[in-house]
């Protein structure tokens, strides 16, 4: 019974740690630019892809309508979504491995 204790307080210490893992790459998708507040991910990415023109008006995180730079947006956007992912996956296998 002590093995399967052990084993209970492994998966539950595993499962907390990616929780917080989660947790800090999802705040730091976070960014401010151009008076707004924004969050890095496919949702916002997608929106800007979809925008035909230069500029666009569109909704930050607290829903304050800002005038964009589509094409400066998505190039940080993108930016900020790969080097969070990229860091999150190596943080993640390493947990993972232990």
């Amino acid at each position: 019974t002590d093995d399967l204790v052990a084993f209970g307080r492994a998966r539950f210490d595993l499962q907390a740690k990616k929780r917080l893992l989660r947790e800090k790459y999802e705040a730091s998708m976070l960014f401010a630019h151009q008076g707004g507040m924004w969050r890095a991910g496919p949702e916002l990415i997608n929106t800007l892809t979809a925008c035909p023109d230069e500029s666009a008006v569109i909704p930050d995180l607290y829903g304050v309508p800002v005038k964009i730079s589509v094409p400066d947006m998505i190039m940080l956007a993108q930016q900020r979504w790969q080097e969070q992912m990229n860091g999150w996956l190596v943080e993640y296998q390493a947990l993972s491995g232990q």
